[in-house]
């Protein structure tokens, strides 16, 4: 049987980890867990499963960190997790499977059910969120984004879709969604700007209504619940903010 390496990015999630590690501990060679500069119980919790743990406070962006993450790997497959997503025995027995076939061209995506301010989220063009996140480890990489990161692989490699939710406990409160949101619009507009990118204030506002407009309308956020309303105006505003913060940089930058 090939083995199989948990891989994890984190900083400060003494509140999930251990919920996240208890589901795959028990079938996992290997859980390898590279820290950005935790203050919290985070290490100690790593530790307690038996995890590898490494620190890198330099931080580069999510896809540097996940590469850095991915050189202490010594399983034949990789599979990332975040902290505040479980595997479910459904896609637990999807994964093995799939290891246990072992196409060395084959990369899989992974079904995420996300529960957001209480409740699960099936339409909102959130369910199913199919995120690459097992792959044999000399077959593929994260590539170099800041934020929203992606796996890079060969051409020609396959990419098949496995059975059984990811299931994310993500934003937990109001407070925690806008920091959240706040830290990824400012990697995307730096991002943005770094590449050259420019933004004016009326393309947020038409992109924020039209987020707004496709997540509550369009993709069925409605049938979510006020939570599914409260997801969709949320959302809006942050489309909105990352368009702001790179519009503000641009402005900097002719003054």
């Amino acid at each position: 049987m090939p083995t199989i390496s948990v891989a994890m990015i984190v900083k400060n999630e003494a509140r999930d980890l251990a919920l996240c590690l208890d589901t795959v501990k028990d079938w996992v060679n290997e859980i390898i867990i590279l820290d950005s500069g935790s203050s919290d119980e985070t290490e100690s919790i790593a530790l307690s499963y038996g995890a590898k743990f490494y620190r890198n406070t330099h931080w580069q962006g999510f896809g540097k960190q996940r590469q850095l993450a991915q050189q202490y790997v010594s399983g034949d497959y990789v599979l990332w997790l975040d902290a505040d997503e479980r595997v479910s025995p459904a896609l637990r027995e999807s994964i093995l499977q799939a290891v246990a076939q072992d196409r060395a061209d084959t990369l899989y995506q992974l079904p995420r059910l996300s529960e957001v301010f209480g409740r699960k989220i099936y339409h909102s063009g959130w369910y199913p969120d199919y995120v690459t996140r097992l792959y044999p480890t000399k077959l593929a990489r994260y590539g170099d984004e800041l934020v929203h990161e992606k796996v890079h692989y060969p051409a020609g490699a396959e990419v098949k879709k496995l059975s059984g939710d990811l299931l994310h406990y993500t934003y937990k409160d109001i407070h925690h969604y806008l920091v959240k949101s706040a830290a990824y619009a400012k990697a995307w507009a730096e991002q943005r700007h770094a590449q050259g990118k420019s933004a004016g204030l009326a393309e947020g506002v038409f992109h924020g209504l039209g987020c707004f407009v496709k997540m509550y309308l369009l993709k069925g956020g409605f049938l979510d619940g006020k939570q599914g309303f409260l997801l969709a105006l949320l959302s809006a505003h942050s489309t909105f903010v990352k368009y702001a913060d790179l519009w503000l940089r641009t402005l900097v930058q002719k003054n």
